[in-house]
């Protein structure tokens, strides 16, 4: 059970939420603060002044009054209005991750609504109704409009819903299970959709897919190492202190546990002439450790941003104010997936370019693309073709979105921070670095086996032993995107890289 507060969301409860379906429950301190916020904004709407969003029109329509009778109509209108989502829609995981900082949100003191707002989304989330989420229509200010209208709809009862796995109409679902649907009061349309919580939740979930997935590059690349018979000198513990990022020190800690000290395969060239490896071996702790710190970095932005006030305008009671502002802004995220992206996508450039001098008999001194009979068997060939595609394609998609700002609501809102459309992206090139990892471990196995009678380190065969319990070695062709797929799976559901640790110990990031 995870209680909200507002401002205690870690990163791997969102992760709980979303994939383990963890129950959440409105705290009664956070509660009360709520309400006491609430009881302020219904005392200074009765004084009868203008409060944007509340008594107002939205965006450049913010100098229209609207009249008292009115007032809760214009909060279901806007949620009707701002559906204007397209495309596929977001996952039922990336969706309870999305309700779950929504509730956390509005568990604030500042967008003063009821706490039966709160209760009735997590009473969707509890009862596993998912609003249904169209990707594409958020520019990332004001937050993420669009998609969360959508989100909105069902707390009101409207739109569609995921329900025990199918896509339904909410009414329906609500009606059949006796849930009544909330009846928006003041500012509350407005405050349901004010907010970043769809680029957050879906780049906390992707940030945490690679985290994982840098770890296991750790693992390929030693994996690697031993293939093409490298040399373990680049991985000397003297070394990362005279350049001291965190990520760079913990890459090599890490390779130098999966490697170890020695091994059969290692000692079989002790002796030959080669002076030093390519950058995409000797290289890794620079790369990969700066693929760790931007991780880091990416989830302390995240992890901020789900646990801010996001709403405009926003209510503080005990200072007296309303006050309009742009905490709705995404730049912080947009920024943070960007850079997340454009390291990633390096990543996966480094594993490709190690997948290629696998495959290369000039560069491995293994049969030409790992296949036993070359010629009559093409072997990996074309798995380095698709991992060269995948970089290409994160090369595009690596531009980063939050330098395109497009200007909205009649210029109102005339600088906007493609937020979401970074997150978008960004979770393409994880989910693309995911698969050319499986690629370069899947390349990584089947030059073990040809290595044979000689043996990996203790850690490369822990790795090769819980790979081939699920992928056989190939002895001649056949189709590889089931073997791709198949360990694409173990990367995802975190049992390979528990099988790793299980053998060497906790790896460091």
């Amino acid at each position: 059970m995870i209680e909200l507060t507002g401002s205690d969301v870690a990163c791997d409860d969102v992760y709980s939420v979303a994939f383990e379906k963890a129950e959440v429950k409105f705290g009664k301190k956070a509660r009360e603060i709520v309400k006491k916020s609430r009881a302020y904004l219904e005392k200074r709407l009765n004084s009868k002044e203008t409060i944007y969003g509340v008594n107002t029109g939205f965006g450049a329509l913010s100098d229209v009054r609207i009249n008292p009778e009115d007032i809760a109509k214009l909060q279901v209108n806007i949620l009707r209005s701002h559906s204007s989502g397209v495309g596929n829609y977001f996952s039922p995981e990336e969706t309870r991750a999305i309700m779950f900082l929504r509730a956390n949100a509005l568990a604030r003191p500042h967008s003063a609504t009821r706490p039966e707002v709160v209760d009735k989304i997590l009473e969707l989330l509890n009862a596993d109704i998912l609003p249904v989420i169209p990707q594409q229509g958020s520019v990332g200010a004001s937050g993420d409009l669009a998609p969360l209208s959508h989100l909105a709809l069902g707390v009101i009862g409207e739109g569609q819903c995921w329900h025990k796995g199918n896509i339904k109409d909410t009414a329906g679902v609500l009606k059949e299970l006796k849930i009544p649907p909330l009846r928006l009061e003041s500012k509350e349309g407005l405050s349901l959709i004010n907010g970043c919580q769809v680029m957050t939740g879906v780049g906390i979930l992707k940030t945490l897919l690679a985290k994982d997935i840098v770890l296991l590059a750790d693992v390929a690349g030693a994996m690697t190492v031993e293939a093409v018979q490298g040399s373990r000198k680049a991985f000397d513990a003297v070394i990362a202190p005279t350049r001291p990022h965190p990520g760079e020190s913990e890459t090599a800690a890490n390779i130098r546990k999966i490697l170890g000290e020695r091994s059969e395969i290692g000692d079989s060239h002790a002796n030959c002439k080669k002076v030093q490896d390519a950058y995409s071996i000797r290289c890794m702790p620079a790369v990969h450790g700066a693929v760790k710190n931007t991780i880091r970095n990416t989830l302390k932005t995240l992890e901020i941003e789900a646990n801010s006030s996001t709403d405009n305008p926003l209510v503080f009671a005990e200072e007296d104010k309303i006050l309009s502002c742009g905490n709705f802004h995404g730049e912080p995220v947009a920024f943070a997936m960007d850079y997340l992206a454009v390291a990633m996508t390096a990543l996966g450039a480094i594993s490709e370019r190690r997948i290629e001098k696998m495959t290369n008999t000039v560069t491995s001194g293994l049969p030409a693309f790992l296949a036993p009979k070359s010629g009559l068997n093409s072997g990996m060939m074309i798995v380095q073709y698709a991992a060269a595609s995948l970089v290409s394609e994160n090369q595009v998609l690596s531009h980063p979105a939050s330098v395109g700002s497009i200007p909205t609501s009649a210029n109102k809102e005339d600088h906007v921070s493609m937020g979401t459309i970074a997150a978008r992206k960004c979770g393409n090139i994880v989910e693309n670095v995911k698969n050319i990892i499986a690629m370069e471990l899947l390349c990584a196995t089947q030059a073990m086996d040809l290595l044979k009678p000689l043996k990996p380190t203790a850690g490369v065969l822990g790795a090769y032993k819980f790979i081939r319990r699920h992928v056989e070695f190939a002895g001649e062709d056949r189709i590889f995107s089931n073997d791709i797929k198949k360990i694409a799976e173990l990367i995802s559901d975190g049992s390979l890289l528990d099988a790793v640790e299980k053998e060497v110990g906790k790896l460091f990031l």
